[in-house]
């Protein structure tokens, strides 16, 4: 195999035999053919060995022991040889052309390409949506410089390609100790890590067109955990990225202020506001969530019943029209569920532009609370307050 200009794809697996053919017959079938295709088996105990063993010398087998994604990716890295680096997990899959649009996009100044991914159930039929619909075209360097790591949008790991020369500056990835993947539950986040580094060492460039598959099927380690352990995860894993950045820009001479990140970010401030929302709600009350769904809380937040705003049968429904819209619709839900209203601070531009919406809040209810992250109102009848 010619070794200039090649691209090597690294299937990290770990039981996932009814997934794994068609993520390895997708990296086999690119219109890039200087590629090569390793598969990492992180000591499954299904049949995915033998489905790796079924593509003879066509793949480069790396079999270990189980111990975790990162570990995965850390053996394929070590075993690969291109100069543009692919990590694709077992449960999704590339496009025919995705190693090529990445490839042409890697100059000297390059760290990553990534792309937007069609997302897919178990049986591998499009749901109609995109992972990461809008993937900005600039370049987010001296913004991760100035805000936070993880202040750009970013796909999940099978949406990314890397420079070898990137990932030899910061290989192999310190893999993740016990208390964080039992708070994980196995999500242990290598691409957010490598997203958070990469604006440190190159450019990040966006690929404008589709180049792969994300599948949802119940048993994703991220997306199937409950809003509260993936505020847990989130802060764990924030915290482990923000640690390395700063590390990172230490040693480049790059000045930067990690406590005020810290702070400032977006996974501190959903930690901090889901911590108001168990203090002053009580249990088993149920409170209406204005974050234009963006938190993806699920029914619940630590027990408390949570009601997206506007909703149909339960779902997020958009931005009210108009103002009475809005009043019309938080009467009908106070009226019937609903105790208390909770804006998060994404929604907070709502308060200026309903302005009538925000006067009947202010005049009929009481704001329990008000900070940077959430404000509060009590929505119950007067003589139920503070029962």
């Amino acid at each position: 195999m010619n070794t200039s200009n090649l691209a090597s794809i690294i299937i990290n697996n770990y039981n996932y035999a009814r997934f794994l053919r068609e993520a390895v017959d997708s990296a086999l079938n690119q219109t890039y053919r200087n590629t090569e295709v390793i598969v990492v088996d992180d000591g499954s105990t299904d049949d995915s060995r033998e489905i790796i063993a079924s593509y003879g010398d066509r793949i480069i087998p790396v079999l270990k022991e189980n111990g975790g994604q990162t570990s995965a990716v850390n053996a394929g890295f070590s075993t690969s040889k291109g100069s543009v680096i692919f990590f694709l997990d077992a449960d999704d899959a590339l496009f025919s052309t995705g190693v090529e649009r990445a490839v042409d996009l890697f100059k000297e100044d390059v760290a990553k390409a990534q792309w937007r991914l069609v997302l897919i159930d178990a049986d591998s039929k499009d749901t109609g949506e995109v992972m990461i619909r809008d993937l900005s075209e600039d370049d987010p360097r001296d913004l991760v410089r100035t805000k936070c790591p993880f202040c750009y949008p970013t796909p999940p790991m099978s949406g990314n390609a890397w420079s070898r020369a990137f990932l030899e500056s910061v290989f192999p990835l310190p893999e993740v100790g016990k208390e964080f993947k039992i708070v994980s539950k196995g999500a242990e986040g290598p691409d957010e890590y490598l997203s958070a580094l990469a604006p440190l060492f190159g450019r990040v460039i966006g690929v404008p067109e589709l180049q792969g598959y994300y599948r949802l099927h119940g048993t994703n380690g991220y997306s199937s955990l409950p809003f509260d352990e993936r505020v847990k995860h989130d802060l764990l894993l924030f915290d482990r990225c923000l640690a390395a950045v700063h590390s990172y820009c230490g040693k480049l001479g790059i000045d930067i202020d990690a406590e005020r990140w810290r702070q400032d970010s977006w996974e501190h401030r959903v930690y901090r506001a889901a911590q108001e929302i168990t203090a002053l709600i009580p249990a088993n009350a149920s409170f209406i969530l204005v974050d234009e769904d963006l938190w993806d809380a699920g029914d619940f937040v630590a027990g408390r019943r949570r009601i997206p705003f506007l909703e149909r049968e339960g779902k997020y429904w958009g931005r009210p029209s108009d103002d009475a819209t809005a009043i019309g619709e938080l009467e009908r839900m106070r009226q019937s569920t609903a105790d208390f209203l909770v804006f998060a601070w994404p929604a907070f531009w709502w308060l200026d532009h309903y302005t009538e919406f925000n006067r009947h809040l202010n005049s009929e209810f009481r704001c329990v609370l008000q900070n940077n992250d959430v404000m509060m109102f009590d929505l119950r009848r007067p003589e139920t307050v503070g029962a």
